[in-house]
């Protein structure tokens, strides 16, 4: 398995090599797998939560918004150490603890991405799930395509 680690200033393999993508602007991976995977012009993300990079602390308990916008932040650091902008992510999985949830994280997620996302919104499922952590209200993944 070829697998190196990158920050934004090597992220764009010019061979097709399968890359991972580290940031300490994002939280570190908790599990065995990397933040972010970078293949030629793909950039996945794994799913990020409302940690805190700086100290790993989950942020915001009760408070599904506030855990969105800091979620999404964290998605952003890693779309931008693969060497893609937020512009570039095509789809978004929002993974919702509660169903009840929905209505403010879904204007947390509008607000940030009509800031960062571009002309072209990206497409998004929303699923409602069980969690790794109580604490967690919101997990989201990403998918880019850098030109």
């Amino acid at each position: 398995m070829s697998e190196q680690t990158s920050t934004a200033a090597d992220a764009a393999p010019s061979s097709g090599a399968k890359v991972a993508i580290l940031t300490s602007d994002a939280p570190p991976p908790a599990h065995t797998f990397s933040q972010g995977v970078r293949k030629g012009p793909i950039l996945q993300v794994s799913g990020q939560g409302p940690v805190d990079a700086a100290t790993g602390a989950y942020r915001h308990p009760g408070d599904v918004a506030a855990q969105t916008t800091l979620t999404l932040r964290n998605v952003k650091a890693i779309v931008e150490a693969g060497g893609a902008s937020f512009a570039d992510v095509v789809m978004l999985r929002v993974y919702l603890r509660h169903e009840g949830d929905f209505a403010s994280m879904n204007e947390a997620y509008g607000a940030f991405v009509a800031e960062h996302a571009g002309e072209v919104l990206p497409s998004r499922t929303t699923v409602f799930t069980g969690l790794p952590r109580p604490e967690m209200l919101v997990e989201i993944d990403a998918l880019a395509v850098v030109d």
